[in-house]
């Protein structure tokens, strides 16, 4: 989100905006893009030395000490000022009402305006509220969203079970329901590029992201003593996105180590079908990860990852979510409902050995340690779980993997 934003509500004047947008967002933009690309273990520390750099001698001679003394005086004005705002905000709305009498005056007197539609007139006795912000948007036939039509790409049989697969494998299309999937399958372009070719060069803008069906790509960001790698992207993985997601530059190279078979989706059809989909879903899950205990120690960011990745499945009551003895591939979150642990050791009965509710996780140990389900895991009503598949939960999951280690005990 831009400062421009965040601002939009308050009554700024009209410099002060013009600031804003062409001074203080391109300078946020360029950060964000270099903190999603690097992302820290310490955020707030590298976006200090960021500016620090990018400040140069101008900042007291690059004392991070210094900097930071700096950035805890602002925060300290920065409160001030929101209190002030708010303060001027309660003193501007008890004026409004009196203010938009005297409009009201004035505009029954101009004959010259065209009457407003009907679905458009307050009911009697609500005509003198206060008004919304000038920020607000508009209702009704003045805030229809634009109908949009994606493109179409002809593409054989062949190419779209393929592209069926691929689109399987990335997390970013998985909200999308069965139409909106077919919308995005006829947008896509299949791109095939050979092993040194740079798919996306660092700095330029974004027109597209790219989902790899087949092959690896590195990406790297230029730097003095030359280009550094950040990571790989492979088969399943989605590229490209931040760009559009941000409205800012591409953050950095990425370049085919191999032969590489891609699939190219245009800003548009992203915008208006797989963005708001995604949303949505990365709304709902983040809300409830936040209370899931094993991902307290998570930043905000890293439970935005997983919410991308994570399948929901329903269970009706006394169905086996997990079977002891057979392969583990899967991690589960339990969303909704109960669930127990059952344990059979030397054929005997089966035991109960855990309970379940909502938050609680499972199916892990088979994960780390690489070895059968230990456990039958039984739906006692009906369950909805959250799921991870074996790649993304070593992929999401890789810093709490101590802390999942130390807690297997719980089965014994």
């Amino acid at each position: 989100m831009s400062s421009s934003s965040v601002v939009e509500g308050l009554n700024f004047s009209d410099h002060k905006k013009n600031y804003i947008q062409n001074k203080l967002d391109p300078v946020l933009e360029e950060m964000v893009a270099d903190v999603l690309t690097s992302m820290p273990t310490d955020p707030v520390a590298f976006m200090i030395e960021w500016l620090e750099k990018k400040a140069g001698p101008q900042v007291g001679g690059g004392a991070r000490g210094s900097i930071l003394d700096d950035n805890a005086a602002m925060k300290s004005q920065l409160g001030k000022m929101n209190a002030t705002l708010a303060e001027a905000g309660a003193m501007m709305n008890d004026g409004d009402a009196d203010k938009e009498e005297e409009e009201e005056e004035e505009e029954d007197d101009d004959n010259e305006l065209d009457e407003l539609p009907e679905s458009f007139k307050k009911p009697e006795g609500q005509m003198k509220t206060a008004r919304a912000s000038v920020s607000a948007e508009a209702y009704g036939a003045w805030n229809q969203k634009a109908a949009f039509t994606a493109q179409v790409i002809a593409k054989t049989d062949e190419q779209t079970n393929r592209l069926k697969g691929c689109l399987g494998k990335s997390f970013m299309f998985q909200a999308l329901d069965e139409k909106d999937l077919g919308i995005v399958i006829g947008a896509m372009e299949e791109v095939n590029a050979d092993a040194g070719k740079r798919i996306i060069t660092h700095g330029e803008d974004g027109d597209c992201l790219y989902v790899i069906e087949d092959g690896n790509l590195e990406c790297k960001i230029p730097i003095k003593d030359g280009p550094e790698k950040v990571f790989t992207v492979t088969t399943g993985d989605t590229f490209g996105e931040l760009a559009l997601l941000y409205n800012c530059p591409r953050a950095a190279n990425v370049d085919c180590t191999n032969k590489c078979v891609l699939w190219k989706l245009d800003r548009a059809t992203f915008n208006n079908i797989v963005k708001e989909a995604a949303m949505k879903k990365r709304e709902k899950y983040e809300a409830f990860l936040k209370g899931v205990p094993l991902l307290s120690s998570m930043d905000a960011y890293e439970r935005s990852q997983i919410s991308d990745a994570l399948k929901s499945e329903t269970f009706a009551k006394d169905a086996k979510i997990v079977t002891q003895g057979d392969a583990g591939n899967i991690f589960y979150i339990l969303e909704e409902g109960t669930a127990i642990a059952t344990k059979s050791t030397d054929g005997a009965e089966a035991k109960q050995v855990m309970d379940y509710k909502a938050g609680d996780y499972f199916g892990e140990l088979a994960l780390l340690k690489n070895e059968p389900r230990a456990a039958n895991v039984v739906a006692t009503g009906e369950c909805k779980v959250l799921t991870l598949d074996r790649m993304s939960f070593k992929k999401m999951l890789g810093p709490l993997q101590d802390i999942l280690s130390r807690s297997t005990s719980k089965y014994t």
